[in-house]
């Protein structure tokens, strides 16, 4: 029985310390804050509740996979999951709207030729076979396999098989995001609804790989889901899960070192406390918090690394209370697009002194009895994707960006405005607060091609006996990435760095 010490009890270490305990480790868990999940918090007032990190789950085999293999108790047992339909509503700068079914290809491609206009349906449809042969060429590597130390492989070679495209008496294909939705898709709405799932993680469509055509994909291949009472839930079922299977936790423990004998981590030293010996250290940080910790180099110049600016991009978000309850059909999620989405992108590029312009705002309404104080009333949450590194101290910011949502939401929300009780601005610093990252910043997931960049650092380090889990180490950031994480971090501790992956 070896001793593992685990920093942070995000999902990606929870995940691994289930895991891990379940092969007769004894685990300890050192969390800096009073409670667990990492982003995934909830904040109530009033007999109001709402998610506060992710509203919608995607993939959800990975949590029903960890529950299948930590106890006899399957994730269902635990939390009601249940299928949103339509998967989501999206609303343009033209007027024009369309809502998408849960997981139909079939589905999908009628309601946009309806919506949109014949031909439409048949574009996006064709563009998702060719999404479906870049999942299936990236999905082992990038998501079931330990990074592969030949990771150039991926970096180099686009798996999206982007349509040959003549410009200017030249033939190309699509390199980015932007470009495949431009290009293929030939229609300003349908390469807004393409963009906008790379804008959710906060990449950029200008530079984001083709391959981020993976990201739609899984939408609309494994269907969206939510959790009865909020996705919140999800974290207190893989926390009691952690106890059952008796990992310790020490909440308000602020490891400030990770300690090391002969050459390899050997314990954690949280603030005010004595030295915790461990066998291996498993770390759910920030990469400039773990620089720290070890104050050693963690990656050569051969390696994936991590930089703390790349993944600049926050989460903007607004907490709503409605008196009245939701309209028939109202749809749980709606992403209103703004009229000029690369004003936003260029934002997202270079923050500084611009003034922030309309964004893409995804609207959630979950309609769920457990976050609202009876049935007069409704909890909704709008968030948009901001650059991390925006004036966000500046309470005036804060107030226009915020009033900007609430403006884009009354497209989506009859009458927002008078049916306003109260609203809560939750800028990036809370999230920074919550998660330890740097103006609370979010990982995306991880991408092939883009020469790397899109890649994040292995769970293994060049320190023997330290590991990396969660979303700032490979396969990068999510719900459904987490989860992998610590099913990928738990194997290589197990079986040692032979470990492969699931077959």
């Amino acid at each position: 029985m070896a001793r593992i010490a685990v920093i942070g009890a995000g999902m990606g270490a929870m995940a691994a310390a289930a895991r891990l305990a379940v092969a007769g480790h004894r685990v300890v868990v050192y969390e800096r804050t009073e409670t667990y999940g990492g982003a995934v918090r909830r904040f109530e007032r009033d007999g109001f509740g709402f998610d506060t990190g992710p509203g919608l789950l995607t993939l959800p085999a990975v949590y029903r996979d960890l529950f299948v293999k930590t106890g006899k108790a399957p994730l269902e047992d635990r939390v009601e999951l249940v299928q949103v339909d339509p998967s989501s509503r999206h609303v343009f700068a033209d007027g024009s709207e369309v809502s998408l079914p849960n997981a139909t290809r079939a589905g999908v491609v009628a309601a946009l030729d309806e919506a949109l206009g014949a031909g439409t349906g048949e574009r996006w449809g064709d563009f998702l076979v060719r999404a479906r042969e870049a999942w299936d060429r990236t999905r082992r590597p990038l998501l079931e396999e330990p990074l592969w130390p030949n990771w150039r492989v991926l970096a180099e070679k686009e798996p999206y098989p982007a349509v040959p495209h003549k410009r200017l008496l030249r033939t190309r294909r699509a390199a980015t995001l932007a470009e495949a939705g431009a290009w293929e898709l030939r229609d300003e709405r349908l390469a807004a609804l393409l963009t906008s799932h790379a804008l959710a993680h906060g990449l950029d469509p200008r530079t984001a790989p083709a391959s981020a055509a993976v990201l739609p994909y899984m939408e609309h291949a494994f269907g969206t889901w939510y959790v009865r009472g909020g996705i919140r839930e999800l974290a207190r079922a893989v926390y009691e899960r952690c106890l059952e299977r008796r990992v310790e936790f020490v909440f308000g423990a602020e490891v400030t070192r990770i300690v090391e004998k002969d050459g390899r981590a050997a314990g954690v030293e949280p603030a005010g406390g004595p030295v915790a010996e461990a066998d291996h250290v498993v770390a759910d940080v920030h990469p400039a918090r773990l620089r720290a910790l070890t104050e050693r180099p963690l990656d050569g110049e051969e390696d994936v690394r991590a930089d703390p600016g790349a993944a600049a991009s926050a989460r903007f978000t607004v907490l709503l209370a409605l008196r009245g309850a939701p309209e028939p059909g109202a749809a749980h999620r709606t992403v209103v697009h703004p009229a000029h989405p690369e004003r936003e992108w260029d934002f997202l590029a270079s923050p500084d002194g611009a003034e922030p312009p309309t964004p893409t705002v995804t609207v959630l309404r979950p309609d769920d009895p457990a976050l609202r104080p009876d049935d007069g009333h409704e909890s909704a949450v709008l968030t948009a994707v901001v650059p991390a590194r925006a004036a966000w101290d500046d309470q005036r910011t804060v107030a226009r960006y915020a009033d900007l949502l609430l403006e884009a939401a009354g497209r989506a929300i009859p009458g927002l405005r008078d049916r306003l009780l109260w609203h809560e601005v939750r800028a990036p610093g809370a999230a920074e607060e919550e998660t330890g990252a740097r103006a609370g910043a979010v990982p995306a997931p991880a991408l092939a091609a883009g020469q790397g960049r899109f890649l994040h650092p292995a769970n293994s380090t060049r320190l023997p006996g330290l590991y990396r889990v969660g979303g700032w180490s490979h396969p990068g950031g999510g719900l459904p990435h987490a989860g992998m994480s610590g099913a990928l971090v738990a194997g290589l501790i197990v079986e040692g760095p032979e470990f492969r992956g699931s077959q």
